[in-house]
Parts: structure tokens; C-alpha cells; sequence
């Protein structure tokens, strides 16, 4: 009895750490962070999570690329920076503040909390993919372990803000054009053959031997016969 007891404990403790770890792997948080570094190609080096939405955007800027993730890490979009054009925060349906590449920053002027929506939009020079949104804040928030209030989330999204604006004053990088086909090679033009001189004007090979005097006299000779 002593050694069942024993062994259904030992099971019993194996169940839980295996729960416990499979639960911890699969927080919301760390499966982002993986998603995004599996398409980033190593960890971000900023990382904005929307807690409670299952949504993540991060920067790798050793490769120049911005992903953003949703699902709690089942779908992901890589960009690249340039392709980013601005960036918005909407506050219970107004935008607040914005920033916009080659346009000032409209900076926010309250930072006081929300009522209904904390948002935080992301803007792309993409035609099938051309937005990013992201809820910081929603009123099922507030008690909820983990989660930002919304003066928190306000002022979390106006940090990000900054950060958006510093990536889009940087200069673009260069692209060179794309290499034009090389032009078609022309078919190869045949040899031109002379035409066989008349019978009777042939001349024999020269022969260094013979004397340069020899071959004027028979050219004479050749104009006398034509003639």
C-alpha cells in the first residue's frame, strides 16, 4: 500500500509540473514574443504587447524590420521600416496625436485616462495589408491581473509614439533600379564572298621572289588588253 501511495504521488507531482509548464509556455506574452522572433529572426528589440488581445508589434533594427502579430502569436506580417507611413492614437474614437513620415508630430496635449478605447493604429504603404490596430485599453480591463489602466495605456501608446516618430525621421535606404534585360544579340551577319574576277584578268598569287618591276609590267600589260 505504502508503495502505491508512493507511486500515485510521484504521478500526481510529474501531472503538475507537466501542467504547470505547458501553461507557462503557453501564456499570452511568451507565444508572442516567439512568433516574433521566429519571423524577425531573433528577439525584438522593442516589443509592444496588447495584453488580454492576443496582439504584438515589435522592431528588429539590426535588419531594418518591423512585424506585428495577432491571435496570440498564430499569424504574423514582417515589413520593412520604410514601408511604415505614421502612426495614430485614438481615444474614445479621436485621434489624439499622430505622427506621419515627412509631416510634424501632432504631440498629445492631455494625458489623462479613457472612457471607452485606448487605440493605437499603425499606418503601412501596403495595399493588401494597409493597418494595424491595437486595443491597449477597454473598460473589461480594469481588474484584470496584468492589464494597464487606462492612463497607463495613454501614455504607453504616446511613449510609442516617439519611438515611431524617431524611426520615421531616419533617411530611407537606398534601393538601386532593377537591372534591365540585356538587349538581344543580333544574329551573326555572313561573310562576305568578292565576286570572281572575268575570265582572262586573272593574276597569279604574289611571289616575294619575283621583283616588284615584274608586276607593274604585267599590270601594263593587263591595261593594254583591256583597252
Amino acid at each position: 500500500m505504502l508503495r502505491l501511495l508512493l507511486s500515485l504521488g510521484l504521478a500526481a507531482l510529474a501531472l503538475t509540473l507537466a501542467g504547470g509548464g505547458y501553461i507557462w509556455s503557453m501564456d499570452e506574452s511568451r507565444r508572442l514574443k516567439r512568433s516574433l522572433t521566429r519571423v524577425l529572426g531573433e528577439p525584438a528589440h522593442a516589443l509592444l504587447i496588447a495584453r488580454g488581445r492576443g496582439k504584438a508589434v515589435g522592431f528588429n533594427f539590426t535588419t531594418n524590420q518591423l512585424a506585428v502579430s495577432w491571435d496570440t502569436g498564430a499569424w504574423c506580417l514582417i515589413y520593412r521600416v520604410e514601408e511604415l507611413v505614421g502612426a495614430e492614437l485614438i481615444v474614445d474614437g479621436r485621434v489624439l496625436a499622430r505622427v506621419y513620415r515627412g509631416e510634424t508630430r501632432r504631440a498629445l496635449d492631455v494625458m489623462t485616462g479613457a472612457d471607452a478605447q485606448v487605440r493605437l493604429r499603425l499606418v503601412f504603404d501596403d495595399l493588401r495589408h494597409p493597418d494595424f490596430v491595437m486595443d491597449l485599453w477597454l473598460p473589461q480591463d480594469d481588474g484584470r491581473k496584468g492589464a494597464m489602466s487606462a492612463p497607463e495605456s495613454v501614455q504607453e501608446a504616446n511613449r510609442w509614439l516617439a519611438r515611431f516618430e524617431a524611426v520615421l525621421r531616419r533617411p530611407l535606404p537606398r534601393r538601386d533600379p532593377p537591372l534591365a534585360d540585356p538587349p538581344p544579340i543580333p544574329p551573326p551577319i555572313p561573310p562576305v564572298v568578292p565576286p570572281s574576277p572575268p575570265a582572262g584578268l586573272e593574276r597569279a598569287p604574289w611571289d616575294p621572289d619575283i621583283d616588284d618591276d615584274a608586276y607593274q609590267a604585267e599590270d601594263e600589260h593587263d591595261d593594254d588588253a583591256i583597252t
